[in-house]
C-alpha cells in the first residue's frame, strides 16, 4: 500500500493526525444515563421503581465524532445549534470540561437540545426519554449556523458532515456547505442518515452502512457476502446519483467496503469479543476523515478505520477511540506493510 513520501511508517502516520484541524458539523446531543436498583414495583403503575445510584451526562452525536477526532490527536472545531436550555447549558460544560470548543455553538430559543436519557438498573435498560425536535432551521438559525461554519471553514482541513436527521443540517444548507468546501479544495466526508441521503452531491467520501444504502437508495439487496452483485450494483447507483470520489460502507460483522473510482477493497471484520457496537460508526467516520485528509489510499484509509471501529465494540458503552491502542494494532497487523 503506496502511501505519501512523507508517511512510510504508521508513527508518522499517526504523528500527522496531530497537524489536523477537522470541522464537524451536524446534530450534536446529550447522552445522559440514570443508573439505579429496582427492587419492586410501584404500587401507582405496574412498573419498576428505580432507586437511584449514579447520574452522568456523556457527549453523544456529532459531539462523540469530535471526541474521537480529538483522541486521535486533530483539533476538533465543532459546529452545530443546540437549544437555550438546561440540557444545552451542560453539554457547553461537557465541551469546556472535555477540552472542546464552543464557539462553533449557535444558541436557539426555538428548539431544544437533543437530550437522550437511559434509565438503567441491574445492568439492564428499563427506559429512554427523547427530548428533541426534527424539525429543519429556521431561516434564523440557518444563518447564524452558516456564520460559523464559514468561519471555522477557513481553518479546517476537512470537514465531517453527521447527519442524526434532527433538522441541523437541510438539503439547502448541505448543498451550500459543500460548495463552500469544494471552492477552498477542501475534503467533505459524510456520516449520512434517511432524510438528507440524496442530498450529498459532490462529497469527497461517503459512508453509508448497508441499511441506510438500502433506505437510503430504495434497493433491496443481499449482504455482500451472498449478493456481492447486487451490493455493488447498489454501490454504483449511489456513485451515479451522488458522484462522490470515495464510497466506505460499513458492513458490521462482514467488515468494511471501499470504492475509489474501479478500485474496489473488502475487508472482513477482525474477530475480536464484541461488548458493544454503539458508537463504532463515529470512530470510523472520525479515522476516514483525517486519512482522507492526508491524501492517503483508500486501501490504507478502509484498513485503519476498519480496525479502529473494531476496537471501540470492545468497550462497554459509546467511547472513543484509544490512539495508542489503534497504533498498536495497526502495527501487530502489519498495516503499511
Amino acid at each position: 500500500m503506496p502511501v505519501p513520501a512523507a508517511l512510510t511508517t504508521l508513527p508518522e502516520l499517526f504523528n500527522a493526525f496531530n497537524q489536523l484541524r477537522v470541522l464537524i458539523v451536524g446534530d450534536v446531543m446529550m447522552d445522559a444515563y440514570v443508573w439505579g436498583k429496582a427492587t419492586r414495583l410501584s404500587p401507582e403503575a405496574p412498573v419498576p421503581v428505580v432507586n437511584v445510584s449514579r447520574m452522568e451526562n456523556r457527549l453523544g452525536g456529532a459531539a462523540n465524532v469530535a471526541l474521537n477526532v480529538q483522541a486521535l490527536g486533530a483539533t476538533p472545531l465543532l459546529c452545530a445549534v443546540i437549544g437555550e436550555d438546561q440540557g444545552g447549558n451542560q453539554l457547553v460544560d461537557l465541551l469546556h470540561s472535555t477540552g472542546l470548543s464552543a464557539e462553533g455553538i449557535v444558541r436557539s430559543s426555538y428548539r431544544p437540545t437533543t437530550v437522550k436519557q437511559r434509565i438503567l438498573a441491574q445492568g439492564q435498560q428499563l427506559l429512554r426519554i427523547d427530548s428533541e425536535v426534527e424539525t429543519d432551521l429556521n431561516a434564523e438559525e440557518n444563518k447564524q449556523l452558516t456564520t460559523r461554519y464559514e468561519m471555522l471553514l477557513a481553518q479546517a482541513d476537512v470537514v465531517i458532515f453527521e447527519d442524526y436527521d434532527k433538522g441541523v443540517l437541510t438539503e439547502a444548507g448541505i448543498h451550500h456547505f459543500i460548495a463552500l468546501a469544494r471552492q477552498r479544495g477542501i475534503p467533505t466526508v459524510v456520516d449520512p442518515k434517511k432524510k438528507n441521503f440524496l442530498a450529498y452531491q459532490h462529497c469527497t467520501l461517503f459512508k453509508p452502512n448497508l441499511k441506510e444504502l438500502r433506505e437510503g437508495l430504495k434497493l433491496e439487496f443481499g449482504e455482500p457476502d451472498t449478493d456481492r452483485t447486487g451490493f455493488e450494483a447498489a454501490v454504483a447507483r449511489l456513485r451515479e446519483v451522488l458522484t462522490p470520489e470515495i464510497v466506505l460502507v460499513t458492513l458490521s460483522e462482514h467488515g468494511v467496503f471501499a470504492q475509489r473510482q474501479q478500485e474496489k477493497t473488502y475487508l472482513p471484520a477482525h474477530l475480536r469479543s464484541i461488548s458493544d457496537v454503539s458508537g463504532a460508526g463515529d470512530t470510523v467516520i472520525s479515522i476516514a476523515a483525517l486519512c482522507v485528509a492526508l491524501g492517503l489510499p483508500v486501501a490504507v484509509m478502509a484498513a485503519l478505520a476498519n480496525l479502529g471501529g473494531g476496537l471501540v465494540c470492545e468497550q462497554v458503552g459509546v467511547v472513543p477511540i484509544e490512539k495508542q491502542l489503534l497504533l498498536e494494532e495497526a502495527q501487530q497487523v502489519g498495516l503499511l506493510k
